[in-house]
Order: structure tokens, then sequence, then C-alpha cells
């Protein structure tokens, strides 16, 4: 069966970084997930993950918003998001919101780009009085895109990462439900199909070439 591909955003701004540490631990807790699903064949389902720092591309955001075009490396990096079967989506959380960063690279994505496409949300801030931004500034997000959210978002403060941790929920336990309704929602799909949206006929719809664009062809 061919596996799966997870693609892992990541929207922390230092290196190293506890975003990103959230990001792979969330990653690591689905494909464990998905080798408990069943596939078609009977057996467990395997999968790839693609993860991507937005921090190591943010001029090249920045550029896109400015000019209507995306260069080479975030070219790859929206045809890997929009192609893969399932999202991770992760940032931290700046003045009770997603970060600036995440956003900017949202917008340069086409609206109906995720529609139906399974996510699992994270976030990590300093305290944990900013848990509920994934519910009322980051899901309502993805719900424009007509994403498909999973119910459990995983937020992390920094306490979660220190000597103190919470031990009502533990940060691990709530990782593993979130991976657990990712894979779950993976499961249910049908694997996704890579397409590349700068292709003409993606991109100017009905199959049409950049013939068609410029007007030479038979009918334009």
């Amino acid at each position: 069966m061919t596996a799966r591909r997870i693609a892992v955003v990541s929207a922390g701004l230092s290196n190293p970084s506890s975003t990103r540490m959230l990001a792979d631990r969330l990653a690591a807790a689905t494909v464990r997930a998905l080798a408990q699903e069943q596939g078609p064949d009977g057996q467990g389902i395997s999968a790839e993950v693609d993860v991507f720092e937005l921090r190591d591309h943010a001029h090249d955001i920045t550029n896109n918003l400015l000019t209507g075009f995306a260069p080479p490396a975030l070219e790859r990096v929206v045809n890997a998001v929009i192609s893969a079967d399932a999202l991770i989506a992760v940032t931290p959380i700046f003045s009770t919101s997603y970060s600036g960063l995440f956003k900017s690279f949202i917008d340069v994505l086409d609206p109906d780009a995720l529609t139906g496409m399974p996510v699992l949300i994270g976030a990590n801030a300093g305290t944990p009085r900013h848990s509920l931004a994934i519910d009322y500034a980051i899901r309502p997000l993805f719900a424009y895109l007509h994403a498909a959210p999973v119910s459990t978002g995983v937020f992390a403060a920094s306490s979660d990462w220190g000597a103190h941790p919470d031990d009502v929920a533990p940060l691990a336990s709530r990782i593993d439900r979130g991976a657990r309704e990712l894979a779950a929602a993976i499961a249910r799909r049908e694997p996704s199909v890579a397409v590349d949206s700068f292709d003409p006929a993606q991109y100017l719809g009905e199959g049409r070439s950049f013939g068609h664009l410029l007007g030479g062809l038979a009918g334009e």
C-alpha cells in the first residue's frame, strides 16, 4: 500500500524551537497511531513525513505576498503541503493569536487548497493562559479554509517542557489523543494524488495551458 504523506509546518522563530519540538512529537505520534490503523490490505498504514520550518522561507513568503509568485523553494513547500494526506500545523502564540509568519504562509496558499484536508493543530506559548487561542483563533482560520481540523488541538506551555508539567492531563497524553484522531481521519480518506498548483492545467483550470492564457489557441 502506498504510504500516506503528512506535511508538518512549524512556525517557530528560534533555533532550537519548542514549536518545532512539539511539531516533531505530534508527527512521530501520528506515524505510530497510523501503524495501528488498518489499511485495505489488513496491515497498518505507513506514512512519510515532510517537515517545513517557515523561518527558513520567511523572505520567500514575503516576496510571494508582494509579487504573487512563489520562489522555487517556497513553491516546493506549498506543493508538498497542498498535496499531502494531512497537515500538522504548529505555531507559537504571539499577542493571543497565531504568529504573523504562520498567517503569512497561510495567505500564500490558494484558499481552496486545504479543502477537506485533516489538520492537527498545535500551539505553544509561555503560559497555559493562552491555550484557548487554538479554539478562538487558529481553528476558525482552518474552518474558513474548509479544512477538517480534528477535535483535539495540542497546546504546550513552557512548563510542559520543564520539571513541573501538567500532571492532570500530561502533554504526552494530549499529543497521543490528537495523533490518534488525525490517524483515524487519514485512514478514512483515500490517498491523495500529488498535484502541482503551478501547473498551467491546475492554475488556469479546465485543462487549459498558457497557450490559452496568451490567446494563441483556437477558440480564445
